[in-house]
């Protein structure tokens, strides 16, 4: 529901004489003015605090010198874009402005009030944009007389380095608009993607799924968050674990986003926090740049925890579970890798390792399912690579042996080896399970376009793949049957398949795969 019926000539948004303004020098403000001005357009920077718009102006010249003496950039080009900077003296100085962009504290109220006086100091045909990360674009534009001229133009901190904008599409907003605020990012060297005005947009929305997930592991006690982290890098390819992540961007930003997203969607089981994080937050523990978070920090350097050598111990045979034929040809590669003898009898003998390959469920359900000895079996995470880390999951009365026995043996070549609780979907599988899980839902409501979905959460969030690519490598029927399998073991709604991934997977088809 878009309302097209507005009368706005806009500029070419190649124009060379293309004004642009920021309402907001903060950290964000001086950003987008930074790549507006390298862009060749004319910037105007506005803050009702006295004094910090120059500031700013000044620190964007040392900015750019600095990035001159690196070599990054040219002095000639340096000179021009801080030629093009200017300090207004107060809003009616952006009269003649051809985009707005607002940045400044995100607060509803404050926000709207800017917009009402800045439709009475700019010009018709002016667009009014809002760099909000998680108020609604159609809240902010409520109220005024032209609310069609008002989108989101979402960078990420910091800006010159985050090369996504999220372009957003207020319930009111004219698509011409959107258009040019598309081309408007382009020009100034970001990839620029679209998406309807729901809570958390694209970036924040599809993020949820990893740390939320993460959370919910260590609420059940499956692992430390310390191991957690080191699963999630050495097997799934994320640059940052879960708990490094919240530490870094601090708990006194992220928890309130967890919140904001899981109680605008009416506590959509999907998005659900954890109460911990809301404990460590009210106890100021909120990471890196408070010295204590998850992890303790001296002198700026995180906390290390060692891992123990694998043990000398080793099975005399290893029986592989024959349920689920691929995981078992992958393991039974690896163990043969490894030195290890398989038992390739239907049932395992009396003194074989016993490896079980669940997909969504628990050790000891398959254990159980097998009529297996629950204290000489493990499962082992068959979905990930296994270069740089083995995961195995224990019953929880798995013996001390039998546990020696799995990490002597998938340590022999010295690659680490995590050693985990039971738990329905293990670590790496039930999370990334959830992230594609969104994701589909996200494609599913039409809030973006699948490829915009992956484009946004790769340079948004640095994932190693998008999420829907990342559905697709494991197989968008195996994600499937994760979730279904986690659903069932569970009882959970947080694990129900989005029916975006459940057409896909019936009809065989890329989790990228639109529809006109």
């Amino acid at each position: 529901m878009q309302n097209t019926d507005l009368d706005l000539s806009l500029p070419a948004v190649d124009a060379a004489g293309l004004r642009l303004a920021v309402v907001g020098s903060g950290v964000m403000g001086r950003g987008i003015a930074q790549i507006a001005a390298l862009a060749g357009l004319h910037v105007t920077l506005h803050d009702a605090k006295p004094n910090a718009a120059q500031e700013a102006v000044r620190e964007l010249g040392t900015t750019l010198d600095r990035l001159v003496e690196k070599g990054k950039l040219g002095a000639d080009a340096a000179q021009a874009a801080v030629a093009r900077l200017q300090v207004a003296s107060g809003l009616g100085d952006l009269a003649g402005c051809d985009v707005v962009v607002e940045a400044i504290v995100e607060d509803l109220g404050i926000k709207r009030a800017l917009f009402a006086d800045l439709e009475a100091v700019v010009g018709p045909h002016c667009v009014l944009a809002t760099n909000t990360s998680s108020l609604s674009v159609t809240a902010i534009a409520a109220g005024l007389k032209r609310p069609q001229r008002v989108a989101g133009f979402h960078f990420f901190n910091p800006v010159p380095l985050m090369k996504i904008v999220e372009v957003i599409d207020g319930l009111l907003t004219a698509p011409p608009v959107s258009d040019f605020l598309l081309g408007l990012g382009r020009r100034c060297g970001h990839t620029a993607v679209r998406a309807k005005d729901t809570p958390g947009f694209i970036v924040n929305h599809a993020g949820r799924g990893y740390g939320t997930e993460a959370l919910r592991l260590l609420a059940e006690g499956v692992a430390e968050f310390h191991q957690l982290d080191r699963i999630l890098r050495d097997t799934a390819g994320f640059r940052l674990g879960p708990f490094e992540l919240m530490d870094l961007t601090a708990l006194d930003v992220s928890h309130p986003v967890m919140e904001s997203i899981y109680h605008q969607y009416y506590e959509e089981p999907r998005f659900r926090p954890q109460p911990l994080t809301r404990q460590m937050l009210n106890a100021g523990v909120v990471g890196r740049k408070v010295g204590r978070g998850f992890y303790r920090y001296d002198g700026g350097q995180q906390q290390r925890f060692d891992e123990a050598p694998a043990p000398a111990e080793r099975p005399s045979r290893v029986w592989i579970s024959a349920r689920r034929p691929e995981a078992r040809e992958r393991l039974a590669a690896l163990v043969a890798q490894l030195g290890g003898t398989l038992d390739e009898a239907a049932r395992p003998a009396p003194d074989s390792l016993c490896i079980v390959t669940p997909l969504g469920h628990d050790t000891t359900t398959c254990a159980t399912a097998e009529g297996l000895d629950p204290r000489r079996t493990v499962a082992v995470d068959w979905l990930f690579d296994h270069s740089r880390r083995r995961v195995v999951m224990t019953t929880p009365v798995t013996s001390p042996e039998t546990r020696a026995q799995a990490r002597g043996l998938f340590g022999a070549d010295g690659v680490p080896v995590s050693v985990v609780r039971d738990s329905a979907g293990g670590v790496a599988p039930r999370v990334l399970a959830t992230i594609i899980n969104i994701a589909c839902e996200i494609a599913q409501q039409r809030i973006a376009a699948p490829a915009d979905i992956d484009r946004a959460v790769t340079l948004g969030l640095g994932y190693p793949f998008g999420p829907l690519a990342w559905g697709d490598r494991l197989g968008p029927a195996t994600v499937l049957s994760l979730l279904d399998e986690l659903l069932a073991s569970t009882g959970d709604p947080r694990y129900r398949a989005s029916g975006w991934l459940k057409r896909r997977a019936q009809l065989g088809v890329s989790l990228l795969t639109d529809e006109e």
